[in-house]
This record gives structure tokens, sequence and C-alpha cells, in this order.
């Protein structure tokens, strides 16, 4: 066994699925896991049920096009997508769902979702520009070897961080931006860049 397929038989047994990690973060929502000590936890818990409330939101409105499905369903090797996150970040929130809808019926790609802040060990070999951003997320084929990375969010939004950064805007104030931009979206972004992405466009 090569070293690429030994990390992906790792991240098979440590990974979880999207509706495991899901129904997690729903328990983290009303419970969080770890107590709050400090004004970081709280805000944190905060996130995290703000997020869920877009996760589930997601999850029951959103029906993937004729045309992604079909697309999808030309994927015949198998493919474990690696999804690095927390259930706090409001990227992963916006995006991860979709993703999730999109593939679901495929019996061709597997998500393995881990927490970040427990594999740094892992997201250190998928930096972002040097940084651990999140949500990443990366493809591998039946032997782990790598298909895709991408992440943290769709490159339309990333450039409008970015030029909302170079402009002084707050953190707080081009967050709110940025999930208004989400909300208008619904999705089509990411739909569109997966497909190039895969090669299914």
């Amino acid at each position: 066994m090569n070293k690429k397929s030994e990390f992906l038989k790792y991240i098979n047994e440590i990974g979880i699925s999207f509706k495991q990690f899901n129904k997690q973060s729903d328990l983290n929502a009303v419970d969080p896991e770890k107590p709050i000590e400090n004004e970081l936890d709280r805000k944190l818990h905060e996130y995290t049920k703000l997020n869920q409330r877009r996760t589930n939101r997601i999850l029951k409105t959103y029906k993937p096009s004729d045309e992604v499905k079909n697309a999808i369903s030309k994927i015949t090797e198998k493919q474990t997508w690696l999804i690095i996150t927390e259930d706090w970040c409001g990227d992963s929130a916006q995006n991860i769902p979709f993703l999730f809808k999109m593939t679901e019926s495929s019996q061709n790609i597997e998500f393995k979702m881990i927490y970040r802040d427990d594999n740094l060990d892992i997201i250190d070999r998928f930096l972002t520009n040097g940084g651990r951003a999140i949500p990443k997320i990366i493809g591998f084929d039946q032997e782990g070897n790598q298909l895709f990375q991408w992440g943290p969010r769709p490159e339309v939004a990333k450039q409008l961080v970015k030029e909302w950064k170079e402009s002084g805007l707050s953190k707080d104030e081009f967050n709110e931006k940025l999930h208004l931009w989400y909300g208008k979206d619904r999705g089509k972004t990411l739909e569109i860049e997966f497909l190039k992405l895969l090669g299914l466009e």
C-alpha cells in the first residue's frame, strides 16, 4: 500500500458522513459538546446555532437542477471527498449543504468530514495561501490520488471579500454582506464552479 492509499484509508477511518456531522452540529447548537468558558466560546456557540439554521434551511429548500443531477451521474468511478471544517464556520454552512444535495443521489461520491481543530496535521497539508481556511474540500480517486482542491468559498465570493477588506470594512461588516450574497445566489455559483472543477460542464 502506497502513501496515497494509506492516507485515504486513514481518512475513511476517522471521517464521518455529512449526516453524522449535521446531527452532531444540531446537538452542539442546543448543548455544546465543549463547555462555554469564555467570550470566544460563547460567540462560536452562537455561530453554530445560526449556521445550523442556514444548513437545515438549505437542506429543506434546495433541489439540484436536472442539469446538475445529469452531470453528477456521469461520475462512474468511486471518489472520496474530504471536507475539513467546523460547525461554527459560516462559509461551510453556506456551501457544504448544497454540495451534499448535489451529490446525494450519486453512489460514487462519498463525503468524509473531519473537524479542522482536531486534525491540524491534516489541514496543514491543504493550506490556502498559507492559512488554515475552511471549509476545505479535497477529492480523491480510489487509489488516493488527488483530483481537486476547493475552498473556502466560491471564486466570486473570494474576490468580493478581498474588495470589501481593501475598502476598509470590518470583519462583521463584510461577513454581513457576504451572507447576503450567499442568500441571493442560492448555490448557483457553486453549482457552476463544481461542474467546471469536475470537468462536467
